[in-house]
């Protein structure tokens, strides 16, 4: 099956592709313009974005939201983990952020919420994937974006143990990542 997916950000298109396989995931045409993230949810931001595709280009369209949560900052920064140093923070800003912030071995939480939109069935699903572990004292590892270097996950890992996720082969974030989690639940949907 081919899914536009309605992003922009070249890193999750490419985690997508991977994980989908093997249905096709195209990339979101430079003309559709996708709405704001002003959800106070990973659901409502997502949907947002699929529904806004759907209805410009009339196909089956997925989006996603994803980001952090630290409990020793009450969930934050939840779905403003992409601007939670600043609107134009970098990832390696909204990182250097955290780890001022949480101290070093504080429980964390990877959360992807897909959604699905078929304008033509007029059904819209979600799929929701989660990843737990611990903070990192600092960055390791050049895989990944984002939060991964200093995310521990708690799931077992093959050796060496101690990995953060920015150390991990893509095969193995893949296999225990929150949006690894979400897109197994929507392939199965899809019936891969």
């Amino acid at each position: 099956m081919k899914l536009v997916l309605a992003t922009r950000n070249d890193h999750k298109a490419q985690e997508f592709s991977a994980l989908l396989a093997p249905h096709e995931v195209v990339p979101l045409p430079g003309a559709v313009e996708l709405p704001p993230e002003t959800g106070t949810t990973f659901a409502e931001n997502a949907l947002g974005k699929a529904r806004a595709a759907a209805a410009a280009l009339g196909v089956v369209t997925i989006a996603d939201d994803s980001g952090i949560e630290s409990a020793a900052l009450g969930g934050r920064p939840g779905v403003y983990s992409a601007r939670f140093a600043g609107e134009d923070a970098s990832d390696e800003e909204n990182l250097a952020k955290l780890l001022r912030k949480a101290p070093a071995g504080s429980a964390l939480a990877y959360v992807c919420v897909i959604a699905l939109v078929d304008p033509i069935a007029g059904t819209e699903l979600l799929f929701e994937g989660r990843c737990t572990g611990t903070l990192a004292a600092a960055p390791r590892g050049d895989g990944g974006f984002g939060y991964d270097p200093a995310f521990l996950p708690d799931d077992e890992i093959p050796p060496p143990a101690g990995r953060t996720m920015a150390e991990l082969s893509p095969a193995e974030k893949g296999a225990i990542s929150h949006r690894g989690r979400a897109a197994a639940l929507l392939a199965e949907h899809l019936g891969r």
